[in-house]
């Protein structure tokens, strides 16, 4: 039973984070579900981009700052802020990746860890020009 809880709060997490990316106009928005796969560091990835160092950095900001205001959780750590092509926010459960475009495409995570399961969250209509 507290594993189905422990998942279940992962899920809502990925949900608050997504949120998070949503208010700061963060796109190209795909949870990577790691949970079927065997040794994984964590539950889920969910991966954004952003136009520039200051998009990135922004969408960060609101993705911590969303899940402390209704969740009370804090990151375990977050690395990238420095140039901020690529801010990783660990929730040890859920791992945020923020990327700038160029950089996503160059690592491609979702190549990577092409087992998981993929879902992609559309781009809201008032975002799209």
């Amino acid at each position: 039973m507290a594993e189905k809880q422990e998942t279940l709060s992962s899920k809502q997490l990925v949900e608050a984070v997504i949120e998070g990316i949503q208010e700061r106009k963060g796109v190209n928005i795909t949870v990577l579900d790691l949970t079927s796969i065997e040794n994984t560091i964590t539950d889920y990835f969910v991966i954004c981009d952003g136009d520039s160092n200051i998009h990135v950095d922004s969408i960060a900001d609101s993705v911590v700052e969303y899940v402390r205001e209704y969740y009370s959780q804090k990151p375990y750590h977050v690395e990238g802020r420095e140039n901020a092509q690529w801010v990783l926010i660990d929730y040890l459960n859920v791992v945020v990746h923020v990327f700038q475009r160029r950089i996503r495409e160059f690592y491609n995570l979702e190549a990577l860890w092409a087992d998981a399961g993929r879902r992609d969250i559309p781009n809201p209509e008032l975002f799209r020009q």
